[in-house]
């Protein structure tokens, strides 16, 4: 209930901003056309917004036949996890990065990057499915999909009006004029922004937490946040670049030159989440728990292989209504 609460409190927060920006925009008349937009926005958004977003991502879903080690080690820890089995998406990029998205435990979906799963030992690879299905147990994935939708939408909105409320032609139902549309360009991603960062660096503790304890590993996580964070840094996500607004969804900010603890970083500190885990090592070291066997080096360097699509897998997904 209490996650239910926030996540209704943060929706209602930025479809206040983006009536508020409908206002700079379009005065009286721009609030409830703003308004329609953004219920349409949240109702399309609870629906469809995994979609949409591994769509986005560029990611195609995998199953049994073209990775069985992965998805059989999914399968195995979302049961520990006292969850359905996901979906399983694969992102073809040289990035490491994961996230999770679905709007609950019975739609969710994991999606992994091909550069996660050539990078990381098969144990780190569990600690990091750990974590998102944390994610999708906590129902964390609901809310910051829908967030990143509509950080997305203000963002395109406030542009919309410096060019055709505000700057391009009749200001009359503008309060601040051109002014008042400039400003918009700028604040309301920017408040939007704040929001993600807000709720994704909070989440983002408490999903390392419980990805450690469904794993029983909390130090993979901990060596797999240090491998991401090195690897990341040096290799670019397009498709993430090419939509900011979903980077919070992410195990790792997939965009460059965003690293620090600080009111503009969308995740914390990998230092302060591996000083978390590795304390969080010590205290069950006391009380060790059973290591699911799927974490163990796998034979032959083929356990782990990246999955390969043939040209008619490559065909694009469904559309957002299916």
């Amino acid at each position: 209930m209490t996650n239910f609460v926030r996540t209704g409190a943060l929706i209602a927060a930025l479809t206040a901003l983006f009536m508020a920006v409908g206002w700079f925009i379009g005065g009286q008349s721009g609030i409830w056309i703003a308004f329609a937009i953004a219920a349409a926005t949240n109702l399309f958004a609870y629906w469809n917004a995994d979609r949409v977003v591994l769509r986005m991502q560029n990611a195609r879903e995998i199953d049994p036949r073209s990775a069985p080690d992965l998805y059989r080690t999914v399968g195995d820890l979302a049961a520990r996890a006292g969850l359905p089995m996901p979906r399983v998406y694969l992102i073809e990029t040289d990035q490491p990065n994961a996230f999770a998205t679905g709007r609950d435990p019975q739609h969710a979906a994991v999606a992994i990057s091909s550069g996660l799963l050539r990078l990381l030992a098969p144990n780190e690879v569990a600690a990091v499915i750990s974590h998102e299905l944390t994610h999708i147990r906590n129902r964390d994935t609901l809310t910051m999909t829908i967030t990143g939708t509509l950080a997305g939408a203000i963002s395109m909105l406030a542009q919309f009006g410096l060019f055709f409320g505000g700057l391009g032609g009749n200001n009359r139902n503008n309060p601040l004029g051109g002014i008042g549309a400039l400003l918009m360009v700028f604040l309301a991603p920017l408040a939007a922004g704040l929001v993600q960062m807000a709720i994704s660096r909070t989440r983002e503790y408490e999903a390392d937490r419980g990805g450690a304890q469904i794993s029983g590993d909390p130090l993979a996580l901990a060596s797999a946040l240090a491998k991401i964070s090195n690897a990341a840094g040096r290799t670019v996500n397009v498709a993430a670049e090419r939509n900011p607004a979903m980077a919070h969804l992410y195990i790792f900010n997939p965009l460059r030159g965003v690293a620090m603890d600080n009111l503009f970083a969308t995740h914390p500190s990998v230092e302060n989440r591996i000083a978390a885990l590795q304390k969080m090592a010590g205290n069950m070291a006391d009380r060790p728990g059973p290591v699911h066997p799927a974490f163990a080096e796998p034979s032959s360097s083929s356990a782990w292989r990246v999955p390969e699509f043939s040209e008619t897998d490559r065909t694009p997904p469904r559309g957002p209504w299916g």
